[in-house]
């Protein structure tokens, strides 16, 4: 209680002193979270009275916590943000790698680099940015094939390797629980793609083929398209984040000391569940967009549901069932790994797990449009 009372009874306090264009700040006392609303105050309304350099003593500071030096910091970047040049910065040395933490991954903004607009600063740039891509897409086509053979030798022995409680839960987390913003997502998509197509079809009477642009349309290319975006964004980015804390909180090393295959504990059982959940997620949405359709084509053109279901088998095959479903489980393989790639890269620090999940997210939805212009292809090829 003494050593509490006494903390609480060195009282911080600053001078200011002036000389010409000089400022000169003195601080002592005992500059922690017990005064650190009164110290916000006073420095607050600090003026620098045209000042063109400051020099911050802090020498005399007894006692140091998080709170004061960033109490410290903020003030010498308030002054430096008002054109004052710092020529001297001092603490006790014992507080010198703390002020370090807080001015280097709280304080400071990244610096604004001046690029000279020149061809060759251009074609640099376009280098360096040609080269940061080539690096990440050779680290994910690389990381893709080694999961990949782990993939394959877990079916070979599957009581052994495959973890089917920790499947089911990620069969629940990217699957059940994405039944409702997938849904609702794909009915409004419904609605929205049959009052475009009746909207053009109606200047040639031919409103009924809304129906038919409807149903390929949805089951070829946007049902797969759009579910794979949404899951993308919502499970890939979910991915990174979660292997991304844990790696901040170093229990990706913890996991690895105790002996145990970060892949399969982490990677193969998230990949496989979503592996086996999109194909199913699609088919619901598949069915959703239909029916958004059929409520759109009932009230606008007065398609009733028996013509509209009519209509409907007359302008699909089964063929245009299975392209959209075939392309399911590899936009699923392929946002899955991408996910838990981008995770095991994170850095330890909260900012690299934000930066990373939206680089994910980025990353996969590329990857899955990439990978639907190629199927697209294909199928056109093979005249399906």
């Amino acid at each position: 209680m003494g050593n509490d009372r006494d903390q609480i009874d060195s009282r911080p306090w600053f001078r200011i002193e002036r000389a010409g264009s000089k400022l000169r700040l003195s601080m002592g006392g005992s500059w922690t979270v017990h005064h650190a609303a009164a110290l916000d105050l006073e420095l607050r309304s600090l003026e620098v009275g045209g000042a063109s350099e400051a020099e911050i003593d802090g020498s005399r500071i007894d006692k140091l916590d998080s709170i004061g030096g960033w109490l410290l910091v903020r003030t010498k970047t308030g002054l430096t943000d008002d054109g004052v040049r710092i020529v001297a910065f001092s603490v006790p040395e014992i507080y010198a790698p703390l002020l370090a933490t807080i001015e280097s991954e709280h304080m400071v903004p990244p610096a604004i680099v001046e690029h000279p607009v020149t061809l060759t600063a251009f074609l640099e740039r376009v280098g360096l940015a040609t080269h940061t891509v080539q690096i990440q897409a050779v680290g994910i086509l690389g990381y893709i094939g080694r999961i990949t053979v782990k993939w394959f030798l877990t079916f070979r022995s599957p009581r052994r390797n495959f973890r089917l409680a920790a499947t089911v839960h990620q069969i629940e987390e990217v699957g059940i629980n994405a039944l409702p913003i997938v849904g609702m997502l794909m009915f409004l998509i419904g609605i929205v793609l049959a009052y475009q197509g009746a909207d053009q079809l109606k200047r040639w009477g031919a409103e009924i083929l809304t129906v038919n642009a409807l149903g390929v349309g949805v089951l070829r290319e946007l049902g797969v398209l759009i579910t794979a975006i949404i899951i993308a964004g919502r499970s890939g980015s979910a991915f990174t984040a979660q292997i991304g804390t844990m790696k901040v909180n170093e229990e990706i090393d913890a996991m690895r000391t105790m002996g145990l295959d970060v892949d399969d504990v982490l990677i193969l059982p998230r990949v496989n569940g979503l592996v086996i959940a999109l194909p199913f997620l699609v088919f619901y949405a598949n069915v959703m967009a239909l029916i958004g359709g059929a409520v759109m084509c009932y009230f606008d053109l007065g398609i009733t549901v028996p013509v509209f279901v009519r209509q409907l088998r007359e302008a699909i095959t089964l063929d245009t069932f299975l392209v959209g479903m075939i392309k399911a489980p590899v936009f699923a393989y392929v946002i899955g790994m991408v996910g838990c790639y981008e995770g095991l890269n994170v850095e330890r620090n909260a900012a690299s797990v934000g930066r990373l999940t939206t680089r994910s997210v980025v990353e996969s939805v590329f990857l899955v449009i990439v990978l639907d212009a190629g199927f697209s292809v294909i199928f056109s090829i093979l005249g399906i």
